[in-house]
């Protein structure tokens, strides 16, 4: 049994591919390995992000019941934010909590990783969380080794960015438990190009096309995330893959169209702009998280790259994003 808790806004595709590959597993298996059931705070239905309406099994006050029974969850997970009700929160806290003592594995999608986040038992563990919320996750929780990874499993806590990489991560389950040739079956059946592994990136930051990309590039992009608070001299980053300075400036000329000092600005000021969205942060310690020895010089930076001013950007409505203008973002066709 796998029990998903919803909570206002969660992600449909998240779910939809999780549930897919449970019922896959179970054609795969030849026989009924694995159930479900969807539990809410009330037991009413739930709205999804894009707006459907997903009736649930249902109340979390039932499903509490269900820890000393012998339907209890082999893992319970979390689907949606953390509820603004401050009573649900508590008893989703404390049901987690239950499980975790229980030794029932628990996770999260998307967004459900800050609601397990805050209940503190992720804390000094690894987590996946989204790209994009990254920056803020980060500032946040201190105490939790996130990262921009497909998915996370860490003392069966398991994690994933939301998105498809619920399917990834699913499968990945459904291989712990049936074995791999079941695993590989169900991703035969959902006609899934590959299966990602939980270590691969979510993605590479400010590429707008698809393609190979030279590991040596990749490897200097990861140094480049890594220090974005310390940036890294051009010396630093060549002698960190064994390489001269002028074979990383012709590598990043011909993979990405632009000098690597230039792609390290650009990356230092993505993340700055996902911090002024995502978090009350002031300005200056903005600049100082991105690698900026001033607040004037961090507005001047950032103002010739989004076309708008740090304060201004933090004024924009929920959902707005700002973009590098494209020309300064395309890389060169490889």
């Amino acid at each position: 049994m796998v029990t998903f808790y919803l909570t206002p806004g969660f992600e449909l595709l998240a779910l939809s591919s999780a549930l897919e590959v449970l019922k896959l597993a179970n054609r795969a298996a030849r026989r009924d390995v694995f159930r479900w059931r969807t539990v809410s705070h009330t037991g009413e239905a739930v709205n999804a992000s894009c707006g459907i309406s997903v009736a649930t099994d249902g109340d979390l006050a039932q499903e509490r019941r269900y820890q000393s029974h012998p339907d209890r969850p082999l893992m319970a997970i979390v689907c949606g934010d953390e509820p603004n009700d401050s009573r649900e929160s508590k008893a989703l806290n404390a049901w987690l909590r239950e499980c975790r003592q229980r030794r029932i594995m628990i996770g999260a999608f998307g967004s459900g990783v800050v609601a397990l986040a805050k209940t503190g038992l992720l804390n000094d563990r690894k987590c996946s969380i989204h790209w994009e919320a990254h920056p803020a996750f980060k500032e946040h929780f201190m105490h939790i080794e996130s990262v921009t990874t497909v998915y996370e499993v860490d003392d069966s806590i398991w994690t994933c960015a939301g998105g498809t990489a619920a399917f990834d991560m699913m499968v990945y389950f459904v291989k712990q438990h049936c074995g791999e040739p079941v695993a590989v079956n169900v991703g035969e059946l959902a006609v899934a190009g590959r299966i990602r592994t939980g270590d691969e990136r979510q993605r590479l930051p400010l590429l707008r096309q698809h393609g190979t990309i030279n590991p040596t590039v990749v490897k200097l992009i990861e140094l480049m995330q890594e220090n974005l608070a310390t940036p890294l001299t051009m010396a630093e980053l060549a002698t960190a893959v064994g390489l001269s300075r002028r074979q990383i400036e012709r590598l990043f000329r011909n993979e990405l169209g632009r000098s690597p000092r230039r792609y390290f600005r650009e990356l230092r000021l993505e993340h700055a702009r996902l911090l002024l969205a995502q978090s009350a942060l002031p300005v200056l310690d903005v600049a100082i998280a991105c690698g900026f020895i001033s607040a004037s010089h961090f507005s001047k930076c950032f103002r010739a790259a989004h076309l708008i001013a740090p304060h201004e950007a933090r004024k924009l409505p929920p959902g707005r994003y700002l973009h590098v203008p494209s020309q300064r973002l395309q890389p060169a066709a490889t």
